[in-house]
């Protein structure tokens, strides 16, 4: 696949902080790209600046093997983490007037379908559920038909239901051949969108690759999970455990000594789940387990 977008030896500097320090990264053209992190780890600049909303300390961004400019701006959309809309205006009226400050347009028709904003279109902005307002921002972020779209923490905020709709909207978005580039805090959401994920931590890219290929590299256990009610370890209990608030987690490469072992510490295991590895693991393990800020 071709390259669309290139990260280059980035660096931003504050006073006193070096937000993101030599990050370099590439982004093919058709898939998603994720960039996950905690709070604080950089990734937020770092998109800022492949957005061209802010300039970089040192090294640079390439859209297409050029530096972002013209031709970047006319086919990039960008779904902003929070978007202001006008109030008293409706759906409709919404979509026409940012579909017409773009030279270059998608079909109108065409885009309400696709973000499932038909039955919506005489709704004021100011009566929109949160999944409703997310498709409508979608949509805005598609009106000049981009061939890169940037999504910043799209599904923030919205239930089970409203999240796996929009999953699906982004799916189809791929399937037209646009490059999604994703950021965001869902794991099951970057493991389902994504074909290539970069972690940062601290300002830097910590771990990258295809989640699959990521968890085959550091992982190679399972997880047995049990509620604390069911057992109460003891000096006999040899493998690993880990505190996950009311379930205790056993790492085992080997299911069924893991089982008898607590099986003969006393365990009940009719409650005992045996789950894979997943991203979420891999972010805590790569990026650790305390509270940031």
């Amino acid at each position: 696949m071709s390259v669309i977008l290139e990260v280059r030896n980035l660096i931003k500097e504050y006073p006193g902080v070096r937000a993101v320090a030599d990050v370099s990264f590439s982004v093919a053209s058709g898939t998603c790209f994720g960039l996950l992190g905690p709070n604080g780890a950089g990734k937020t600049t770092t998109v800022e600046i492949m957005e061209g909303i802010c300039r970089p300390t040192a090294g640079q961004v390439l859209y297409r093997g050029e530096v972002l400019g013209k031709q970047f701006r006319a086919e990039a959309g960008i779904q902003f983490q929070s978007t202001a809309l006008q109030d008293f205006l409706t759906v409709r009226e919404t979509l026409e007037l940012f579909h017409r400050l773009y030279p270059r347009r998608a079909d109108l028709e065409t885009l309400i379908d696709l973000c499932q904003l038909r039955d919506l279109l005489e709704r004021d902005n100011r009566k929109l559920s949160g999944g409703q307002r997310q498709r409508l921002l979608l949509a805005i972020a598609l009106v000049n038909d981009p061939d890169i779209v940037f999504l910043d923490e799209p599904t923030t905020g919205l239930d089970p239901q409203a999240r796996r709709s929009f999953w699906s909207l982004v799916q189809d978005i791929k399937a037209r051949g646009k490059t999604v580039l994703l950021t965001t805090h869902y794991m099951e959401e970057a493991y389902v969108l994504c074909d290539e994920i970069a972690i940062m931590d601290r300002g830097q890219i910590i771990a990258q690759g295809s989640p699959g290929a990521l968890l085959a590299a550091h992982f190679e256990d399972v997880i047995l999970t049990l509620p604390k009610a069911d057992f109460e370890p003891t000096t006999q209990f040899d493998a690993a455990l880990l505190d996950a608030g009311e379930l205790w987690e056993v790492s085992t490469r080997d299911i069924p000594a893991a089982l008898r072992s607590l099986a003969g510490s006393g365990a009940r295991l009719d409650r005992l789940r045996i789950r894979e590895r997943t991203l979420e693991d891999l972010f805590l393990e790569l990026t650790g387990r305390e509270l940031r800020a």
